[in-house]
């Protein structure tokens, strides 16, 4: 893993324009939905955010070279607060949202803004969504709250119709190969991003080798499934040991995939992977079973802080490809 990504994605800079001309004019909401494909700059785009409200610099915000635009990036400005499932929560819970709603009403330490990001605001579960609305409906002069969300259909129609939405799409393909290897050096990006999905910025916190490695071993092992071969015993259990959240993106984007050629290509997906290296065999996967695999991989996914049997999980997931085969 790699540090922090400080290049801005050229793909998000009419959105950063907008809202450094809003903060300008004195027309930042207090409310904003940043809603991204996954891995495309949301939470980053916050940050930038948070630097822009809370730079010292009275021209050029964010200057990125004061103290406080330091401290932001550090995630230790004092009045930036981030609010995220905690320990083994899936996650955000009635509690941290009332403590939040607290800490967002006091003054400011620096007499400036009180931001607070929330992300993936798509997690706040029901009771907490509710107490969030409060302080959306009411909230305390000079504050932005930023919710950064891929599904905002799980929040409440309530929240949604008091944030302003930005939307981050998927750059093209080239552009994203050429932002990493402008912060990343050269790299066989296109294959790394052919494994993840058109999602540039968690390819960009990743070893680009281990990546291809890892995604070409995925794939020969859910063909081989797909088909009807494998061990899915031994093959959960070696991948439980080593890189699973990166080999659980790999299975749900080749999941996407086969939907996708089943079903047409004109429906959307959070998660695309890519063509090339779709499975072109003759297995018949049936769709509906497909679905409930990738909701499987991501219940997975969300889950991995929990203590639970990660190999049994997986096994269950691998197991559900013989299970599909030839019910289309």
């Amino acid at each position: 893993m790699t540090g922090p990504v400080t290049q801005a994605p050229p793909w998000i800079g009419s959105e950063m324009a907008t809202l450094a001309a809003a903060h300008q004019a004195g027309r930042l909401p207090h409310g904003l939905m940043i809603h991204e494909a996954p891995g495309t700059g949301g939470d980053w785009l916050a940050q930038w955010a948070a630097r822009l409200v809370l730079c010292q610099s009275a021209t050029g915000a964010p200057c990125g070279a004061c103290p406080n635009c330091h401290r932001v990036a550090a995630a230790q400005h004092p009045d930036l607060l981030v609010l995220q499932p905690i320990e083994d929560s899936r996650q955000i819970r009635i509690e941290q949202v009332r403590e939040l709603s607290e800490e967002l009403a006091l003054t400011a330490h620096q007499g400036a803004y009180k931001v607070a990001i929330i992300t993936p605001a798509d997690t706040l579960n029901r009771f907490a969504a509710n107490a969030l609305l409060k302080t959306l409906e009411e909230p305390p002069s000079r504050t932005l709250l930023m919710l950064v969300v891929t599904q905002p259909s799980r929040l409440p129609a309530t929240i949604l119709s008091r944030c302003q939405r930005i939307r981050i799409r998927a750059p093209a393909r080239p552009q994203a190969v050429s932002w990493l290897e402008a912060s990343r050096g050269a790299g066989d990006w296109n294959a790394v991003l052919d494994t993840l999905g058109e999602a540039p910025m968690l390819a960009a916190e990743a070893d680009p080798k281990a990546v291809v490695q890892i995604g070409a071993e995925v794939r020969q092992a859910l063909e081989a499934a797909a088909a009807g071969g494998g061990d899915p015993v031994a093959t959960a259990d070696r991948w439980a040991r080593a890189d699973l959240p990166l080999r659980l993106s790999c299975i749900e984007n080749w999941l996407t995939e086969r939907i996708r050629i089943q079903v047409g290509s004109d429906g959307f997906f959070t998660k695309v992977g890519a063509g090339p290296y779709t499975s072109r065999s003759d297995a018949v996967l049936n769709t509906g079973l497909l679905f409930e695999l990738v909701d499987g991989v991501r219940e997975l996914k969300s889950s991995l802080e929990s203590p639970i049997n990660r190999g049994l999980a997986l096994e269950a997931i691998l197991r559900g490809f013989s299970l599909n085969r030839g019910r289309g």
